[in-house]
């Protein structure tokens, strides 16, 4: 069936062709041909030929020409573009070659030397797996049996961990285990790295944020540690369409811009996209409580409604919301002491500030996760292969478990053939899928963005995204997915009740024609930073002259490592003393540590992961998990540990988590003065502690029961962006005292639901707080913070662009024609305390205000 012909079956003959709010026809490109280059290995060639490929496309020879002459590149084209192409071929050609040589005079000593090694570097285990399956078959293909490879990660046992150091020619791995294993070990490790001739880093727009800067220092020490070997490994960067690719290659490996060869212009062929955005119809009624409605697929989705007092913030999470995305955990685990609650701190995961409220007139609109559950049912039933991408472990789970619910009533035939795909699943069952989804054995696939990345599924006619995906490197990675090697494909967006997926879904120039993002992240962030020139004088003592290597903040941070006594210096350079690795006093993903286990009490059978950090409010005793359909309650958490013992039972409720939080000014960086407003920047902790939890009866989320829980704060210090608008203010914009904390609460949803269209970023990836007397500002203030520790630039994004940004969430609120606030302006899906108080008119005029005293431009 053609794009056209599905677009039909979810529209089910015009009645719900309403809830498109725009379509658009994108269309087809013709493919451009290039020669095989003159160096490439025959044996290479004629194995790509014996798996079609007859010729390359024009960007894969432009990348691979540049690769083979020594080139640092970056490859930055479209989802199935071919893009692994244009590295196997010169690295394998490289090894293949060097192999020859080496036999050209058997048994002279001067003949004898290193044979270059190839180091692929993916974001998940999943790619580099699905990249090993590739070059396998390319190998057997090509009839090539003197070339080794193999993959090397966590799941590795020690024997074939062994094998790999002592004989691959190519090792696949990810950041992590040559953070952890290979650069503290390098001397074990000296004949891959001391041999490396080329560095893959594949899908590197995945690496942003914190996680970015933690692996843009990861290379610069893997660089630093093959020189002193004497190797000098040419860098090759595969990316989905991003801003400035060369610029963000550069930054992520550590060389000037000018030395990255970028590739930009895609020349594979493309079929046409039909790209359709789509808003779920509003709810009937809405006498039902506000909260029981809230999406369930978003990480805090859910809220428990309390009453507003002025003593502490409380709020409730989402139990299986583990985490925003696959591409590494967001959430600290920094421990720290528990503290008194500052009246009126907010609540909220990391702070999210929201417990402020209005009362609701619009009605509610149904959730993205029930509403693609029944296209991806409705798809599935007319013979399509349809991925369904989720913002959540949870709402992969419940997307997969709703759309069987709906066949086993009409098709009991396909209830087998839709699946969830999660972060957290065993490797066995995550491989079993991909070749279920390979065969069309599986046709429909509830997932994370676990499989947005470049797992090599072809032959899909759909993809639902579930909600704003964050960036729009992100949606089209995910839009590529449908259509692949030159078909057509149909691409549905779903908008959640967020006030940035409202807004998308009505303005499809902001998704459909704006530029793609530029990856943001920062290496010289002092808490990322810090901990990686330790691990770099543990492998080699630093000298002075490779400090440029790391940025300029980099001599600062050392005086400061060496005056704690952390490092020691002497006139050779900087020494890591300590009988402990370096390298663990860094979690490159924020996880907080080990992943906890989660094992079935009975037989001893670990059921999945959950990341340490969000251990506390989805795996707490009493918890119910889900995993590939089936409940499972926690008997016991052991933190110390990292286990969670679980039973399987059926059950009708869910469990959702409350915690208190506060949050508190570490230091002011920046400050200007808009008149009497103050516009700032700098360093805030953030403290969050689970105290408990309620069980909900499913579906209805009728209340059954609250417990208490006894676990640790955990304290996030991160970087924020705030502005205060004092009483004199308040007064200019007519914003009475009682009309405060709503017009506040309302100014902070909307402008953290904004922020992601000026820096790269999602809701997910921020936090806030809105008060009327902060303790440290002395005046009603709006905080928005990073949620990583030590921040990742989003703030600091934020504080750059004050005026536009307020600019564009007082319009934004101004555009909605709702009567008094509604999910498109400024009510939150991740509020902890029921969006309640909000004033939309009030943070109209408030808003106002605070730009007239903006600086002009």
């Amino acid at each position: 069936m053609g794009p056209g012909e599905l677009l039909d079956v979810l529209a089910a003959g015009g009645r719900l062709a309403e809830r498109a709010t725009h379509v658009r026809h994108l269309p087809p490109r013709a493919g451009t041909h290039g020669d095989w280059p003159a160096w490439a290995d025959p044996d290479l060639v004629r194995g790509y030929r014996a798996l079609g490929v007859d010729r390359p496309w024009a960007h894969q020879v432009d990348a691979a020409e540049a690769v083979h002459a020594g080139r640092h590149t970056v490859l930055a084209t479209s989802t199935g573009s071919g893009k692994s192409l244009a590295y196997w071929l010169p690295a394998l050609t490289t090894v293949r070659a060097a192999r020859a040589g080496a036999v050209l005079d058997p048994g002279r000593i001067e003949s004898a030397r290193r044979r270059p090694t190839v180091l692929y570097l993916s974001p998940t285990k999943a790619l580099a797996a699905d990249q090993l399956a590739s070059v396998e078959r390319l190998l057997a293909a090509s009839g090539v049996r003197d070339v080794r490879v193999a993959t090397c990660d966590g799941d590795t046992s020690r024997d074939e961990r062994r094998w790999v150091r002592e004989h691959a020619d190519v090792v696949l791995t990810n950041p992590d285990l040559l953070h952890h294993a290979v650069l503290p070990q390098h001397r074990t490790w000296s004949r891959l790295v001391g041999s490396l001739a080329y560095v893959v880093v594949d899908e590197c727009h995945a690496f942003r944020g914190v996680f970015g800067a933690h692996v843009g220092l990861v290379l610069r020490r893997l660089r630093r540690v093959a020189a002193s070997y004497g190797a000098a490994p040419v860098m090759v960067m595969a990316s989905a369409t991003t801003g400035d690719p060369a610029t963000s290659a550069a930054r992520l490996v550590g060389v000037p811009a000018h030395e990255v060869h970028a590739v930009t212009a895609d020349a594979s062929p493309a079929g046409r996209k039909t790209f359709v955005l789509w808003q779920p119809p509003e709810l009937p009624g809405g006498d039902g409580p506000w909260s029981a409605l809230v999406p369930d697929d978003d990480p805090w989705a859910s809220v428990l409604l309390v009453p507003a007092r002025g003593d502490t913030g409380v709020g409730a999470a989402d139990p299986a919301g583990d985490e925003p995305a696959e591409h590494g955990p967001r959430d600290p685990d920094a421990a720290g002491g528990p503290r008194e609650p500052v009246p009126p701190e907010g609540s909220g995961p990391q702070g999210t500030g929201e417990r402020l409220v209005a009362v609701r007139t619009d009605r509610p609109r149904r959730t993205a996760t029930a509403e693609v559950a029944d296209l991806l049912a409705d798809l599935v039933a007319a013979g399509a292969r349809v991925l369904a991408f989720t913002r959540s472990r949870r709402g992969a789970e419940s997307v997969a478990t709703t759309t069987q619910a709906h066949l086993a009533a009409v098709h009991p035939a396909l209830v087998d053939q839709v699946q969830a795909y999660r972060g957290g699943y065993l490797p066995e069952e995550r491989r079993a899928l991909e070749q279920a989804v390979r065969s069309g054995e599986v046709r429909g696939l509830a997932t994370t963005s676990a499989l947005e990345l470049g797992v090599d599924i072809s032959g899909l006619d759909a993809v639902l995204v579930a909600g704003w995906p964050g960036t729009r490197v992100s949606l089209w990675q995910q839009a590529g997915r449908a259509g692949r090697a030159g078909a057509d494909g149909l691409v549905v967006l779903v908008a959640r009740e967020d006030p940035l997926d409202t807004f998308l879904v009505h303005h499809p120039a902001a998704v459909l024609d704006a530029p793609v993002e530029a990856t943001v992240f920062d290496t010289g962030n002092p808490y990322v930073l810090a901990p990686h020139l330790c691990a770099a004088a543990a492998e080699v003592p630093l000298r002075a002259e490779e400090l440029d290597l790391f940025g300029p903040r980099a001599p600062a941070l050392l005086d400061e490592l060496t005056q704690r006594g952390v490092l020691r210096r002497r006139a050779s350079g900087w020494y890591w003393t300590h009988a402990e690795p370096a390298s663990s006093l860094t979690d490159l993903r924020g996880s907080g540590g080990q992943p906890v286990r989660v094992v079935e009490t009975a037989t001893g059978r670990l059921l999945g992961t959950v990341d340490a950090a969000s251990a506390d409010a989805t795996v707490h005793p009493g918890a119910v998990y889900v995993h590939q359909g089936r409940t499972f309650v926690v008997d016991e958490l052991h933190l110390e540990d990292a286990v969670a013992l679980a039973t399987a039972r059926d059950v009708d409720h869910g469990t959702w988590a409350r915690w208190v939080t506060s949050t508190s000014v570490v230091d002011v960086e920046q400050e200007v003065s808009w008149g009497p407003v103050t516009w700032a920047t700098g360093q805030v902790d953030v403290t969050t502690q689970v105290l408990g939890y309620q069980r909900r009866r499913l579906p209805d989320l009728q209340v059954l029961g609250t417990h208490e829980l006894d676990l640790p704060a955990r304290t996030l210090r991160t970087a924020a962006v705030w502005w205060t608008a004092p009483a004199a203010v308040l007064a200019e914009a007519g914003v009475t005292l009682e009309a405060a904390p709503g017009a506040l609460h309302a100014a902070e949803h909307a402008s953290i639901g904004l922020l992601p269209l000026l820096a790269t970023c999602d809701r997910w990836d921020l936090g806030g707080l809105s008060t009327l007397a902060h303790v440290d500002t002395g005046h009603a203030t709006v905080f928005v913070h990073d949620g990583h520790p030590g921040g990742a630039g989003f703030a600091a994004r934020g504080f750059s662009l004050g005026p536009t940004w307020l600019a564009a969430t007082r319009d934004a609120i101004a555009a909605c024609p709702c009567a008094s606030g509604c999910p498109a302006c400024v009510q939150s899906p991740k509020c902890g305390n029921g969006n309640d108080p909000l004033d939309k008119h009030a943070a109209l005029r408030l808003l106002t205000a605070v730009l007239a005293h903006a600086p002009a431009g």
